[in-house]
């Protein structure tokens, strides 16, 4: 029978699932978000029994390996939002209790491997390639029934050939026989790695020659038996294809990658070309027939994931046992991006096709790869504290011995789509539970082990969080982290507890931090912020969540923050409003020499700690001159609004929320709305690419802190020239360049966030381009504005803590 390449195969049911459901379980937007509405009723239904968490598992997680995403039970639904998704193939599962997996009815895609696998697409840039060719472009797949000697029964494989493809040809077309790895079966690389439509794609973009690709069933015991005695000989009678050893090539996966090399050692010349892709067994590397493997091989590429992937250091301890022997060979690298998965393994079809059969054969790695300079290596067993980090970025957790009669542990952290929290399962060594995850992102992680449903501490990390004792973290250093990274000794900040009355009747605590040269004598008052935690949460949370001190040190070392203090209340009362005017301002301001002007004082908070700086600001216009909401909304329609005194008693009022994972999303956009509508004048960061989290709200401190208490522009330097080009092309866009500053300057990239470019970094000579037309730009025009930040050379020599400005339009272009 013969199916469509671009069609989806039919695979096992999971037994007892649904045959339908009224609402579908997943729906992914054009943007990439996997939203989830899984029916518990039919979850319980399919497993038998009352269910307290179901979870989508699948490659969710750091490097595309497998990760559980915690789905909200309310009623009769779990749901969650999970995203932006990188553009890709996914394959999931939901799972309740641990254990009880479902395969979801209401995806009709499966996986004969695994009966309880849906998959979904992800269409997008760096994805090309495995999208749906259009029809004409396809090729054909078919199953091929063949007779196994070793199995003594019948066996199938698919074959996918050419649009196009001649049976009476009078030259036979090359052939690629491409296997499966452990577990899986001859149709996991048409379900699961969409080798159908990478095929179809590179013929029709011309990478690579007209070819037969044959997917046989490998699990067997005798492989090279199987595939010469069995496979070939079946497929050359069924198709025009080559026997031609030349014309032949023979890659797999994992085990179908240890399969290759096997057959290249046990029988060199019959496949010209060969590659193994995570293969973590090379089979007699001390008695390898080079000089017959040289001779009969025009290509041997080897490929592997990251540390991650199981195979890396197999890789790593054949590269040079295969130099010592003399064997030729291509590496392409350690890809950074990709585990012992899917995602690497598409890689690597990709890049093996093209090279076969006269194709391209530039021995070098692939653009990012790299090097395995040695193994990976961990330290030994019962090293504390833990987590270990690597320097670049890979982590590997390992519990104590307490767990050790546990069923299932996986370790919960902010290291999923977008910083969402997901679980990575770890794996039973000894007494022991142990796992590495990454490679991941510079910043600050937090985590809790979750035993058999229960969260857990890892005690054997030092670190703690007041309001969740559960929880752990740990730092990955790098660049990316700076901001949040203590400063060197001598350059920090001070923080001190201030006792004060309550509105509660009780005597209660803030925080305050101090600049690394304050003085209590100063003539000049300091100016001060306030600022506030969320809900659930206490005045502990900004410093060791938040690394609020972190985040101020460095920025005051660096020059961007005007001296200032800061003060981090209690915020759990009935009435916050009073608490503020009542106990906290007045007890900083009789301890701490700062300001109790207007014009000086900063309010700003994060979700609940958001929505009591609105409320303050709100009611008391001109208290506090400055204003930021992270993660908060305004539900008014705007009647309890006093607009003219509101926008003439505030400098700034800056607003920041996370993206639509965020459940704050939607109260600001009605926000917005409404404060567009009635005039309130305000700025809006843009939708940052995070949940409601610390990951969010460390952003907005970071942006929001330097804009505080000062007037300094463009105008008061030497000034920056800018030049802005501005084409009448239709469906333009606005972009930047940065020109040459010699070595002064480290920039980070420039942000498109819809009405402006935001730029964090020094400010050298910038090329700004708006190539929409008038209809596109609208009547509020493009704006530019930036931050001074980082100078590497021994001076500073833009001293503005922050720089903005609008651009004139000297030139209108035409409608």
């Amino acid at each position: 029978m013969a199916l469509g390449a671009g069609l989806v195969l039919a695979g096992t049911a999971a037994i007892g699932a649904p045959a339908s459901a009224a609402t579908p379980w997943l729906t992914v937007d054009e943007d990439g978000f996997a939203r989830f509405s899984v029916s518990v009723t039919d979850v319980e239904a399919a497993v038998g029994q009352d269910v307290s968490q179901i979870v989508a598992e699948g490659n969710f997680g750091p490097s595309a390996n497998w990760a559980e995403f915690g789905l909200t039970i309310s009623g009769d639904r779990a749901t969650g939002i999970l995203g932006p998704l990188e553009p890709g193939h996914y394959y999931y599962q939901v799972t309740a209790d641990d254990t009880l997996t479902v395969k979801d009815p209401t995806n009709s895609t499966s996986v004969a491997s695994e009966p309880e696998w849906s998959t979904f697409f992800v269409a997008g840039e760096g994805a090309e390639l495995m999208a749906d060719a259009p029809q004409e472009s396809r090729g054909e797949v078919a199953e091929m029934t063949y007779r196994s000697s070793v199995a003594g029964q019948d066996r199938s494989a698919l074959v996918w050939t050419p649009p196009g493809y001649d049976a009476d040809r009078a030259e036979p077309y090359p052939v690629l026989y491409l296997q499966h790895g452990g577990g899986q079966s001859y149709r996991d690389w048409v379900e699961v790695g969409r080798a159908a439509q990478i095929f179809d794609n590179l013929h029709a973009q011309g990478s690579i020659e007209p070819m037969v690709v044959v997917m046989g069933n490998g699990n067997v015991s005798s492989f090279a038996d199987e595939l010469l005695r069995n496979i070939v000989r079946t497929a050359e009678r069924q198709y025009n294809i080559s026997s031609d050893p030349a014309q032949r090539a023979l890659a797999g996966l994992s085990m179908g990658g240890g399969q290759t090399f096997d057959v290249m050692v046990s029988d060199p010349g019959e496949f010209a070309y060969l590659g193994t892709f995570g293969a973590g067994r090379f089979n007699n590397l001390d008695a390898l027939p080079a000089e017959a493997i040289n001779a009969g091989t025009a290509l041997l590429r080897l490929y592997v994931g990251n540390p991650t992937d199981v195979a890396y250091n197999d890789v790593a301890a054949a590269l040079p046992k295969l130099d010592a022997a003399g064997v030729r060979y291509q590496f392409d690298g350690a890809n950074p991006d990709a585990g012992h998965n899917w995602d690497a393994w598409q890689e690597n079809l990709i890049d093996f096709a093209p090279r076969l059969f006269g194709g391209e054969s530039l021995p070098g790695m692939s653009p990012g790869h790299t090097a395995i300079e040695a193994p990976f290596t961990t330290p030994p067993s019962g090293t504390t504290p833990t987590p270990w980090v690597s320097e670049d970025g890979y982590v590997t957790f390992e519990t104590s011995t307490e767990f050790a009669n546990a069923k299932h542990v996986t370790v919960w952290a902010n290291w999923g789509p977008s910083h969402l929290w997901t679980r990575v399962e770890l794996s039973k060594v000894g007494d022991r539970w142990r796992g590495t995850v990454g490679q991941l992102e510079p910043g600050w992680y937090h985590y809790r082990l979750i035993v058999d449903r229960v969260a857990v501490k890892d005690t054997s990390n030092p670190t703690s969080v007041t309001t969740e004792p559960t929880w752990s973290q740990f730092l990955v250093p790098g660049e990316g982290a700076r901001l949040v990274t203590p400063a060197p000794e001598g350059e920090r900040g001070t923080v001190a507890p201030m006792a004060y009355p309550s509105i509660t009747g009780q005597q209660r605590t803030a925080l305050v931090w101090t600049p690394v040269d304050y003085d209590a004598e100063r003539a000049e008052p300091y100016p001060v912020l306030y600022l506030q935690h969320g809900g659930g949460q206490s005045y502990t949370d900004w410093t060791e969540m938040g690394q609020a001190a972190n985040i101020l040190d460095n920025h005051y070392r660096d020059g961007n923050l005007e001296p200032m203090v800061v003060v981090m209340g209690n915020g759990n009362v009935p009435d916050f409003t009073r608490e503020l005017k009542e106990n906290i301002v007045p007890t900083a301001e009789a301890t701490f020499n700062i300001s109790s002007e207007p014009a000086d004082r900063a309010l700003a908070g994060l979700s609940m700690g958001g929505g009591h700086t609105l409320t303050a600001w709100r009611t008391n216009p001109g208290m506090f001159s400055h204003i930021g909401v992270f993660s908060a909304g305004y539900s008014g329609n705007g009647s309890d609004l006093d607009v003219d005194a509101l926008n003439a008693g505030t400098t700034l009022l800056r607003l920041y929320n996370g993206n639509v994972t965020d459940f704050t999303y939607g109260g600001v956009v009605t926000m917005l709305s409404v404060f567009d509508r009635v005039g309130i004048k305000y700025e809006f960061d843009g939708w940052f690419e995070g949940p409601h989290g610390w990951d969010t709200w460390q952003y907005a401190l970071a942006d929001f802190a330097p804009r505080l208490f000062t007037s300094a522009t463009a105008e008061d330097g030497a000034g920056i020239p800018v030049e802005a080009t501005v084409p009448p092309i239709a469906q333009g866009h606005l972009s930047m360049t940065v020109a040459a500053y010699g070595e002064k300057v480290v920039l980070g990239e420039a942000l498109n966030v819809g009405d402006r470019l935001r730029l964090a970094g020094a400010l050298p000579q910038l090329t700004v381009t708006d190539s929409r037309s008038e209809q596109q730009a609208g009547s509020s025009g493009w704006a530019v504005a930036g931050q001074s930040s980082d100078l590497t050379g021994g001076s500073r020599e833009i001293l503005a803590g922050h720089l903005g400005w609008t651009p004139k339009v000297l030139t209108p272009a035409r409608a």
